[in-house]
């Protein structure tokens, strides 16, 4: 098995970062501190002494009015974020635009957007969870042409969405569950079936994932300061230590997508915890060599006139 260190990048710590994304066309990094409502973009640079491990050069900062819980990049050149309890369209410095909102229950229970990724279609999955991640609260969604429709209820942290190279399987998290499940999904329509579990953790929960272009599943473990990477049949094959408990996502980033980039929070963490965690909240990289999956783009062609 494959044991790697992954080493704090440039940007100081965040409060509850997660959802890193690559944008390959931009050439940037996406990610989100959720509570914060922050919208962070940054380049990549190369460290000069020769390490090889690259750093994040942030060149905006975004803030909405609400909790961000993800953000993708569109096809038109904006950017999609599921924040609050709704979907908006930020595009350059204009004013954000709602462009869908789920049907939430109507039972004084506060929920927020949380995980979102687009599936190799263009279209975008993203859940939600209640504030005090009350059980079976949350719900997974799907935003796409001719609409919003719900995908999965009775969840309580909706985390952990990714696509296997060939589109047919997706890997999704309920993180109180403790377990990574895998679903069938057709392509062409986004049908989802055959939900089963695919992994069980023996400590944390899992978190956000993604997957490499080889199909090895990349976790992030909340609480177990580590990455965890599994083979399609469920063997873990590799792990990459964090110096940081609160584990949140990752994704493949850089020209080549051979860059592992991990982002972390001080959420939940007492005062003996951040003394002794000093780089929490932070984003981290290490190289595990392979190389991950292009981003789909959400397809927003319908929503450019809202």
């Amino acid at each position: 098995m494959l044991r790697l260190s992954a080493a704090p990048c440039a940007p100081p710590p965040g409060h509850l970062t997660e959802g890193p994304v690559w944008d390959d066309r931009r050439e940037e990094l996406l990610w989100v501190d959720i509570t914060e409502g922050l919208i962070h973009r940054a380049s990549l640079g190369l460290r000069g002494y020769g390490s090889g491990l690259p750093y994040l050069v942030p060149y905006e900062t975004m803030r909405l009015d609400r909790p961000v819980g993800a953000v993708v990049p569109c096809v038109s050149g904006a950017l999609l974020a599921a924040a609050g309890t709704s979907f908006l369209r930020l595009d350059g410095h204009r004013t954000p635009v709602e462009i869908a909102v789920p049907d939430i229950p109507g039972d004084g229970v506060r929920r927020r957007m949380n995980d979102a990724k687009c599936d190799p279609r263009g279209r975008l999955l993203a859940g939600t969870m209640a504030y005090d991640a009350t059980p079976g609260a949350g719900a997974l969604y799907r935003l796409g042409p001719g609409g919003l429709e719900t995908l999965l209820g009775s969840v309580t942290i909706s985390n952990g969405l990714g696509w296997s190279p060939d589109g047919r399987l997706l890997y999704y998290a309920d993180s109180p569950t403790g377990r990574v499940d895998v679903f069938d999904h057709d392509p062409g329509t986004g049908a989802l079936t055959g939900r089963r579990p695919f992994v069980t953790l023996d400590r944390g929960v899992p978190d956000g994932l993604t997957v490499d272009a080889g199909g090895r599943i990349w976790v992030a473990v909340w609480g177990g300061a580590e990455v965890r990477a599994y083979e399609p049949d469920g063997t873990l094959c590799a792990r990459v230590a964090v110096p940081a408990s609160h584990v949140t996502s990752c994704t493949f980033a850089g020209p080549e997508l051979d860059i592992l980039v991990i982002t972390t929070a001080s959420q939940g963490l007492d005062e003996d915890r951040l003394r002794a965690e000093p780089d929490a909240g932070r984003l981290f990289v290490c190289r595990p060599g392979v190389r991950g999956l292009p981003v789909t783009p959400f397809d927003d062609a319908e929503f450019l006139a809202v």
